[in-house]
């Protein structure tokens, strides 16, 4: 299994100048510590169904990145499409990639918290058919010259993105199917806007929250059924997934528990159960995180992006020491 790491690019309470630099070392770390892409997330706002904090913008967080490193890859886990414009984003993932060294991975969603796209004047309802004319414009400006556009929401003539890229980065997809209702007799599927949106992807990020396995093997059965049946290798498509979590170097749960409530709560909020949080994220002992990334693996899984919830560079050692040594 790979492993790669979301930095914690957060805008915590009271940010400070020193504390947010501190991220030259934390990067540096993750990139010694051998993991294989720095990622980051993308949240313009709080969104408290979910977070009590916002979030650094995940392209300069990653430009930011790239001069405090040398080889180890860059991705957006996920970068929100439905509120880009396409030509500018296009333009800074060009600059970005060339200032890296062509090291971005290019990870993308739908979004899906209402206050931020009420604030962003982007209508919910239009996610998916923003997304999908956004994500495809954008790839022919990476990759096209002389590009004319006619959609829904953009329209332009005769547009070239310069530096253009040498080759288009890497596309990894977020999505999934609809979440379960506990009870509910039907199984849960993905759209077949989702589905086609993952078949141009070199990679699928499955959801994390409120994932159970079960779902999350169901989501991957349908895409490999729908890369053979339009002939693709299922195989050609990898298979990440994104969870967070905070290491306690102790055997005993509860005392796990206890530090861990401490710290989810910090970025999570105290509206959401620990309940909640444990069924959600990686909690417990490091012989539970190991034992629910291999079941998780057993069905497929490639690739884990972890995201620690704070931002004490000791947990990258715990995580690399327990983790990745136990899984990769």
């Amino acid at each position: 299994m790979q492993f790669g790491l979301r930095i914690p690019s957060i805008a915590w309470p009271n940010l400070t100048y020193e504390r947010t630099q501190a991220l030259k070392t934390y990067c540096q770390k993750v990139e010694a510590l051998g993991f294989d892409a720095i990622w980051v997330i993308d949240h313009y706002l709080p969104t408290p169904v979910l977070y009590s904090v916002s979030w650094l913008d995940p392209l300069q967080a990653l430009t930011f990145a790239a001069g405090c490193t040398e080889r180890i890859k860059l991705g957006t886990a996920i970068l929100v499409l439905p509120y880009r414009e396409p030509i500018l984003l296009a333009k800074q993932i060009a600059t970005l990639d060339y200032l890296s060294g062509g090291r971005f991975l290019f990870g993308v969603g739908t979004g899906w918290d209402p206050d931020e796209f009420r604030a962003l004047g982007v209508r919910l309802e239009d996610r998916g058919v923003r997304t999908d004319e956004v994500l495809d414009v954008v790839l022919r400006l990476l990759s096209e010259k002389n590009v004319t556009h006619r959609g829904k929401f953009f329209q332009f003539e005769n547009v070239t993105i310069e530096p253009m890229p040498p080759r288009r980065p890497p596309l990894w997809v977020a999505g999934g199917a609809v979440t379960h209702a506990p009870g509910a007799p039907e199984k849960p599927y993905i759209a077949r806007g989702v589905l086609r949106r993952i078949m141009k992807a070199d990679a699928w990020i499955a959801r994390s929250s409120g994932s159970a396995e079960e779902d999350v093997r169901n989501d991957w059965e349908q895409i490999q059924t729908q890369a053979q049946s339009i002939g693709r290798d299922p195989s050609s498509i990898l298979f990440a997934h994104t969870q967070f979590l905070h290491i306690v170097d102790t055997t005993d749960r509860e005392k796990a528990y206890t530090r861990q409530r401490e710290v989810f709560q910090q970025i999570f909020g105290t509206h959401r159960s620990f309940d909640d949080l444990k069924a959600s994220y990686l909690t417990g002992t490091v012989d539970d995180m190991v034992a629910r990334l291999d079941g998780l693996r057993k069905i497929g899984l490639q690739y884990t992006i972890l995201n620690p919830v704070t931002d004490e560079v000791d947990q990258l050692d715990l995580i690399h020491k327990h983790l990745v040594t136990a899984l990769r």
